[in-house]
This record gives structure tokens, sequence and C-alpha cells, in this order.
């Protein structure tokens, strides 16, 4: 079935919910975490008996409540020098009573650094932790409505994405809201998200616990009524961690307000993603919008078709999704990698190739994100492919993709003249890179600068 095809009958539930995985590993949450929080809200709002409308609302906040999480991550390693991935799962488990915040800061920042650093790291975190912590919440939040908003979600669901970190109290970040002032389908989320987690580190009993324990400071009342209700309910637990999950949360999507996603909605699911990713780092701000974009300007020169060169500018947006499961501490550093850190960043397109796989009408262009670090000579990463077993889109996409690292700011140097980055491009001629793709790329830049003047 061709792209077009799957486009006209997957469901948007079925992307969004697969696109999901690459939230969970962003926010360092077990693989999965989106899902059984859409399944878990998704069970409170029908226990409330929320209309059609309402529910698919909630329904995509749910999937969707981690959107904008990349967006802190960087600032996160600055702040408390330490592995992002590993303090944002362990944070999640935090309430907002003073001796657990000041417990879990203790033993989280500055893990790896001097006795000098994190002393100063602490210093500053005593100083400013309050404003810290809004700030990057805020970040957080408002990122992700934004791309909600990008990817064509009503106002209600940017709304919940915002609300997310408020508590019922009014203790909450960044605004303090309290009660009925916040988003209802950001209640709904947080009560799912609390119960996911610690259902799945310590069980049924650990998870009901601890809503009790925060029930009135963090969560509605009402709501965790409902929660206790339904939870009651047949195949309420078992279905969290079944392999039928996925399957039974597309189901929960109501039947009638169940969206299609056309290609133009694709371009606009792709380019949310995108920001996504290059949001993980501030050195890769607008690398997959420019990969995208010198990608098509190679295959229009290659002579590809208009409609294969759409289909080539999502899986350019996408290549790096993997990105967002690699710790910033890595990806930030400015020396050179030891050989853990290598080999965390060699992950990463087998992270993005299993992340594409899961979604039909992208599931084609997983090879792409698997493959964009190989070489012709069978040099490259992960797999060590070699010659022609590497399509020609992916040799497009790694042609554009060296070409914007090699021009663009990073942690390690400055973004290089672009007639400098052609001469080291130039070297691997036939080695790294296609032959026919480079004398594309030169063309095209030719092209560009000619309009520039």
């Amino acid at each position: 079935m061709s792209a077009v095809q799957d486009a006209q009958t997957i469901n948007l539930s079925e992307v969004v919910g697969a696109l999901s995985f690459a939230l969970d590993i962003t926010e360092g949450q077990p693989v999965g975490h989106s899902l059984r929080c859409c399944w878990i809200g998704m069970h409170i709002g029908m226990q409330m008996r929320l209309s059609p409308a309402e529910l698919s609302d909630l329904y995509y906040t749910l999937l969707l409540k981690d959107i904008g999480c990349s967006s802190n991550a960087a600032r996160i390693c600055k702040l408390y020098l330490t592995d992002d991935l590993d303090f944002k799962r362990g944070f999640k488990s935090v309430d907002d009573s003073l001796p657990q915040i000041l417990r879990f800061v203790l033993a989280n920042t500055g893990t790896r650094s001097g006795l000098a650093d994190r002393f100063r790291a602490m210093i500053n975190i005593a100083r400013n932790g309050g404003e810290i912590a809004r700030e990057l919440i805020e970040t957080r939040c408002q990122r992700g409505a934004d791309i909600a908003r990008q990817m064509r979600f009503s106002a209600q669901v940017q709304r919940g994405i915002l609300d997310l970190d408020e508590h019922w109290s009014g203790k909450g970040q960044p605004l303090g809201l309290i009660g009925e002032t916040i988003s209802l389908y950001a209640r709904i989320a947080l009560l799912a998200q609390v119960i996911d987690i610690f259902h799945t580190q310590a069980g049924r009993s650990a998870a009901i616990a601890e809503i009790k324990l925060r029930t009135g400071i963090w969560f509605d009342p009402h709501l965790v009524a409902m929660f206790e209700a339904t939870s009651q309910k047949p195949g309420f637990w078992s279905t969290l961690h079944a392999p039928t999950l996925s399957a039974a949360v597309v189901a929960l999507e109501p039947a009638a307000l169940a969206r299609h996603v056309d290609e133009d909605y694709l371009d606009d699911i792709a380019a949310g993603f995108a920001q996504v990713i290059d949001a993980k780092s501030p050195f890769t701000s607008g690398h997959s919008d420019r990969v995208a974009l010198f990608s098509d300007m190679i295959a229009e020169g290659l002579g590809v078709t208009p409609q294969r060169r759409r289909w080539l500018k999502r899986a350019a947006l996408l290549h790096d999704i993997g990105k967002l499961g690699v710790s910033n501490s890595v990806l930030d550093k400015p020396g050179p990698l030891d050989v853990d850190e290598w080999a965390a960043v060699k992950q990463h397109p087998a992270m993005g190739e299993a992340i594409l796989s899961r979604i039909a009408v992208f599931r084609d262009m997983a090879t792409i994100a698997g493959t964009h670090h190989e070489r012709l000579d069978g040099k490259g990463y992960p797999r060590g492919i070699a010659g022609m077993a590497l399509g020609l889109e992916t040799r497009i996409v790694t042609t554009a993709d060296i070409f914007d690292a090699l021009t663009a700011d990073r942690p390690y140097r400055g973004p290089m003249p672009v007639s400098k980055a052609l001469e080291i491009m130039e070297e691997g001629r036939g080695l790294s890179l296609d032959p026919a793709c480079l004398d594309a790329l030169k063309r095209g830049i030719v092209l560009l600068e000619h309009v520039a003047a």
C-alpha cells in the first residue's frame, strides 16, 4: 500500500499513539507511559459521562501531555549538572513537600561533577529554586501547547497541556492555578500520570496509596472518586501492561469523532514532531527543517518526483526522532565523548527506526531514520551497511544531514563557512557520501546563492 493510500485510511489516533512512544523516552519513562495514561484517563472521563466531544479532547490531551517535554532537557542538564532522562524519571515520583524535593535535589545534582561545580549548582538552586522550577515547567507546557496548536488540536487540548503541572491546592506550576480554574483535562491527565508511574514502579496498592495521599492537594477529590469507581471494573488494571494496550487505546477514541489523516495533515504532524526533536538541544534548533529543505533540494536536482519528494521531506523531518532518547549531557557535551557516551549516540538511529516502524503511514520511512549515519564504504553506524544497499532516499538525507551539521553551531565548535563544509564533504565522495547527491547539493547551493544575490 502506498503512502497516499495509507494517508486516506489511517486514524489520527494510531499516528499520535505511536509517536507518543517518542515522548515517553524523552521523559525517561518506560515505553507505553502515554498510552497507559490515556487508558486510565479515558476511563475516568467515561465514568464522569463526559460528552463524545469532551472525550475526544481528553483523549488527545492524554496522548500529547508530554509533547513539550524536550524543550527543558538542556536547561535541566545545565542547572542540575545531571542526566536529564534520569532526573525527569525520578522527579515524577516526588510530591511537592519540601523535604522530598530537597532530598531529591541533593541526591541528583552534579552527581558526575567535581565538588566545586556541584557546590556552585547547589547554591544556585537554593537561592533560585522556586523560579527555576517555574521556568522549567512553563517552558515545557507553553512549548507543548504551541506544538499542539500547529498540529491542529483544539484550544481545549492546548489548555490541557498548558495546565498539566497545576495542582488542586494552588501550589502547582507555572501559574499556581487552584481548583476548577485548572483545565479539567489537565486535572485528569496529572492524576492518570501519577497512577501510571507508581503502578509501573510498585504495583496497584502503591498507586492507590499515593493517590490518597495527594487527594485535595494535587488532585481533585471528585476525579479521585471517579478513578476509584472505574478502577474496580474487570480488565482495568490488567490491560495496562497487556500486549493489546495499543489497540485498546485506539478503540477508546469516540468513534463518531475519529479523525483520518490526509497528506496535508501528515505534513503538519511531521513538522510538529520535528519541533519536539529539535527542541531537545539548543545546538539542533531548526536542524530537522533544514535537513528537510536540503533533502528536497537534492531530490529535485536528481529528478525525484514531487510526490516522492513530499514523502522524503517527512522522512527528513523525522530522521532524528531517536535522539529524544539520548541525554543532553551527551548531546551538548563540549568535549570528546567517552566510550559509553559514544555508544549512547550510536543507539539513536535504531531508536528512531523502532518508533517510526510502529506507525503504518511512516513505516516505509523508518529505514531512513535507522540508516542515515551509515556510509557507502560500510564504516557508518549502527549496522555498517554499505554501497547501494543504502537506498537513494537515505543517501540524500545523509548528505543533507552532514551539510547542516557542518554549517551549524555545535557544542564543540562554531559553524563552518559553506565553502569549508563542501571541501570536507568532497573528501568523503564515494566513501561516506553518494557522488550524485553531493553534486546535486552543490548545484542547489549555487542556485540559492544566485537567488540570494
